[in-house]
């Protein structure tokens, strides 16, 4: 028994180290006495991070590792980057400029070397960066982004002003971001939470929730379903083919999908609200004290405590006021509709 527990102490030890190497830079480059206000970031098949720093923490990491995964000395890792890439780290004027560029085409991927940045630097600066096939990472910055990766995830967190970024497979997060932000991904999902400000969110064919958001907030996917909960503001949301679900709502929406349910409960009616199905059901609930204007249409129609109405209703049809009128509520469904007032 002892001599398996020493066994099994001396493998963790081992993979400690071996992940202890991978985790340790190829360079550092100090950036403290430069004034970074911009940052330019091409990589084929790392990571980039960007994180906003004090001007004495500055500096920029790079890593390199083999693409076959194989482990790679320093001495290895000089020769190939010598004989293979074009590794430029500098500072120019106030603009941090890191590339790797390959010399030549590889006949074999897994000749290939993966070289990522880790990038610390004061928060107001902007960024262009690009990878073709690694993750890109952004926290606490201020300023103009763009960045773009053609496989790995965007995750960004505290960052704000005009932000515009894609992926063509990768999933997204973000979290406390506001003012400007237009992301996309040909194939991922889409997480967002506690922004604010403009959000133009597209995904090809992933799932997207929305959490805490207030703002003028556009999602849409051609394929998975949207989520939402607490959102203020505006909400313009559309599927192909996935279901629709909000709650805690007190913001405008407009929302539809060709495929699955819609199911939506307003705590706060701010402005008007419009859904469209075209091969499901409806399910709307909302505040049974505000003026509304009614234009329902469904398959079926059933209503719940439907109080201090005026106009017309059948089967598959309302058309009228609640409380006097309001608010506009337009409704429509290729299924059945069920209208709640609470």
């Amino acid at each position: 028994m002892k001599r398996i527990f020493s066994l099994l102490l001396s493998i963790c030890l081992l993979a400690n180290m071996v992940n202890a190497q991978d985790r340790a830079p190829y360079q550092t480059k100090s950036l403290s006495g430069d004034k970074v206000n911009a940052v330019y970031a091409r990589t084929s098949g790392g990571n980039i991070m960007v994180s906003g720093v004090s001007a004495s923490e500055a500096r920029i990491e790079v890593y390199v590792s083999s693409s076959n995964k194989s482990t790679l000395s320093n001495e290895e890792i000089s020769k190939r980057l010598k004989e293979d890439y074009e590794l430029t780290i500098a500072v120019e004027g106030n603009k941090l400029v890191a590339t790797a560029e390959p010399r030549h085409s590889f006949s074999n991927w897994r000749q290939q070397l993966n070289v990522s940045y880790k990038i610390y630097v004061p928060s107001e600066v902007s960024t262009d960066l690009s990878t073709s096939g690694g993750s890109i990472d952004l926290k606490n910055l201020k300023g103009s982004q763009n960045f773009s990766t053609s496989g790995g995830g965007l995750t960004l967190a505290q960052i704000s002003g005009k932000v515009r970024g894609k992926t063509s497979g990768g999933n997204i997060n973000l979290k406390d971001c506001k003012d400007d932000v237009v992301l996309s991904t040909s194939g991922g999902g889409i997480q967002a939470e506690n922004c604010s400000g403009e959000l133009r969110l597209n995904t090809s064919g992933g799932t997207i929730d929305l959490t805490d958001l207030n703002g003028e907030i556009e999602a849409e996917t051609s394929g998975g379903s949207v989520r939402g909960e607490n959102i203020r503001g505006n909400l313009y949301a559309r599927t192909s083919g996935g279901t629709i679900k909000m709650r805690g709502l007190s913001c405008g929406l407009d929302a539809s999908t060709s495929g699955g349910s819609i199911d939506v409960e307003i705590n706060e009616v701010v402005a008007a609200v419009t859904l469209s199905n075209s091969g499901g059901n409806v399910n709307l609930k909302m505040p049974a004290s505000k003026g509304l204007n009614l234009r329902l249409r469904g398959e079926k129609i059933s209503v719940i405590d439907l109080k201090n109405f005026t106009g017309d209703q059948d089967d598959n049809s309302i058309t009228g006021k609640v409380n006097g009128g309001g608010t506009a509520v337009n409704v429509s469904t290729s299924g059945n509709l069920t209208f709640a007032l609470k």
